[in-house]
């Protein structure tokens, strides 16, 4: 039978307004209150005293409220809230639209290239969207714009003037309009206000937006909060065992990697944020170019999987016969993504039918041999990753591995190169896996492991897995895998996780 558990999204007003009373942080990002005796709108564990039912209204999105002509609060900085875990579930038009429009495809190609991306219409797109969000596609993006400024102003010395073009804004006249009309202040106030004492570093919940502290020259320190539990060891020690060298490193707790974003290159610094309570991850970046700073941010969200709704899986989960002892234990478990969809099905593809050390000997020598080098190389981090239009290049017979594995490689990245196969986060994930299986040389276990990395599927699960069968067997589960994965939807992804975890204890990853 499959698992049914409520999602934090699905509400009506009664049940907002009680989350708001009670503070409840797993809903802020979820909805959000706009307060009308105030002007002002909250994130729902807001600290403030909760205003009276009849002066609450409650909006979808930052976007809808402050199309309403509500400004955000300065005390619980509700556009810094995590995302809603709505959209990672949701495979429709609108969850698609909400993933790219999250990865700053607007800002980059505007509604039109949002709406070639899904396939639909401009105007199909903006209806679809705005009914479900109380805002258009437009009104999103420049939320989302105007916290990437506010960020930018808030932790960097870079002049205001770039500030306004480096997170999307067509005009300085157009970036201070908003931030006025978003935060209740001017640019050079938020620049000034940023000095104070506790000015984004004691936020409700511990999740600032932004933070202050040592880092390296010119890097922009953030953090990004998350809903609570988390496995932060758990997840960064996942990462680390299939660091490749060159891209990837760890140091001192901290995981690293050089990116490959739309406008340049970048370094990415990720670690646990001081304190089981602290709400937030721990970011530095260092970027070429500053207007990659939204899609950098979201990367790392999905690498990490921070919106994810913990609450949701664990009660889902922990119900199960089998499963829930390891449910219940860990229930702050995540299922990692990717920075990069490309770059996850080429390692995927390398991986295949190898251990993990081995995989990451393949993934060094491809990274050496086809990798972009770094301008200015950070200690071990010293290439991006090769591109897809490289590999495409590349003969088969010089690549670092067995022929049949180096010819479906090659043609991967062909199809990733020409855009026949799209990997971006508002990709069709069953349009996806049915054009991997398509590729000779990837079969089933590769493309479920590429549709839960790369496109960040909580329902994905791979079938023949060596890992979960070993798990299952010392679980004593008498069903056939694919079986007992029926009883785990829509959260297979978090089940298999679990499953992989209970082999890592004693050393044996899968």
């Amino acid at each position: 039978m499959e698992c049914v558990s409520e999602p934090v999204t699905a509400l009506d007003d009664e049940q907002r307004y009680q989350a708001a009373v009670s503070k409840d942080t797993r809903f802020d990002g979820v909805f959000f209150i706009a307060v009308t005796s105030t002007g002002i709108y909250c994130r729902p564990s807001c600290p403030a005293i909760t205003p009276k039912r009849e002066h609450m209204r409650f909006y979808r999105s930052a976007a809808a409220a402050q199309d309403a002509g509500f400004r955000a609060c300065k005390r619980c900085r509700p556009d810094a809230a995590p995302g809603s875990p709505e959209w990672n579930m949701r495979a429709d038009v609108v969850g698609r639209a909400m993933r790219l429009i999250a990865d700053g495809v607007i800002d980059r190609d505007g509604v039109a290239g949002l709406a070639a991306r899904l396939g639909y219409e401009q105007r199909q797109v903006r209806r679809l969207v705005t009914a479900e969000l109380g805002a258009g596609p437009l009104a999103i993006a420049r939320a989302q714009r105007a916290q990437a400024a506010r960020v930018l102003t808030e932790t960097t010395a870079v002049p205001l003037s770039e500030i306004a073009f480096a997170a999307g804004f067509a005009s300085i006249r157009q970036f201070n309009a908003t931030m006025r009309e978003v935060f209740a202040a001017t640019p050079t106030q938020l620049r000034l206000h940023r000095g104070r004492p506790g000015h984004a570093r004691r936020q409700p919940g511990g999740a600032a937006a932004a933070g202050a502290g040592p880092g390296a020259p010119g890097a922009i320190r953030l953090r990004l909060p998350y809903r609570a539990p988390i496995d932060t060891d758990r997840m960064l020690g996942f990462l680390a065992a299939r660091a490749i060298p060159g891209v990837e490193a760890v140091q001192a707790g901290r995981y690293r990697r050089t990116l490959l974003l739309p406008n340049g290159t970048g370094i990415v610094s990720l670690a646990a944020a001081p304190g089981p309570a602290a709400g937030y991850v721990d970011c530095e970046l260092q970027l070429e170019d500053l207007r990659d700073l939204i899609a950098a941010v979201q990367r790392c969200r999905r690498l990490l999987d921070l919106d994810a709704d913990p609450a949701a899986v664990t009660a889902c989960l922990s119900a199960d016969p089998l499963l829930g002892p390891l449910a219940a234990a860990s229930p702050g478990r995540r299922s990692p993504g990717a920075v990069d969809g490309d770059e996850l099905a080429v390692r995927a593809v390398l991986g295949q039918q190898v251990s993990l050390a081995a995989a990451r000997r393949l993934g060094a020598r491809l990274v050496a041999g086809y990798g972009k080098p770094l301008q200015r190389p950070d200690g071990p981090l010293t290439h991006c990753f090769p591109a897809a239009e490289t590999l495409a290049a590349a003969d088969p017979a010089a690549l670092p591995m067995p022929r049949a594995r180096a010819t479906a490689l090659t043609r991967l990245a062909a199809e990733l190169a020409c855009g026949e196969l799209s990997l971006d986060p508002g990709a069709d994930r069953d349009r996806v896996q049915l054009q991997l299986l398509g590729i000779p040389g990837i079969g089933p276990w590769t493309a479920a492991y590429i549709r839960m990395r790369a496109l960040s599927d909580p329902d994905a699960f791979p079938p023949g897995d060596a890992g979960v069968l070993q798990a299952l067997a010392r679980l004593g589960a008498r069903q056939p895998a694919a079986e007992l994965a029926e009883r785990w939807r829509p959260w297979r992804s978090y089940a298999v996780h679990h499953l992989w975890a209970s082999l890592e204890g004693d050393g044996r990853l899968p």
